[in-house]
């Protein structure tokens, strides 16, 4: 599984767990915003993390209507 920016993105802006996670990662550790999405991806998604699926769920095409 890669990291992919504007996934991760997504996914915060899906979750609500996850951006207050973001928000405190920033404000804990006086992270920029990409390093804090960096840091939640590796914390919060890569190897089976608890957001996984849901990240990889982003990455499937979108059933045509």
């Amino acid at each position: 599984m890669k990291y992919i920016k504007s996934q991760m993105q997504q996914l915060i802006k899906e979750n609500k767990e996850l951006h207050t996670r973001f928000k405190e990662l920033k404000a804990e550790h006086g992270l920029e915003k990409n390093n804090a999405l960096k840091a939640l991806y590796h914390s919060e998604v890569a190897d089976g993390g608890k957001f996984q699926v849901a990240y990889q769920a982003l990455d499937q095409p979108k059933p045509k209507k």
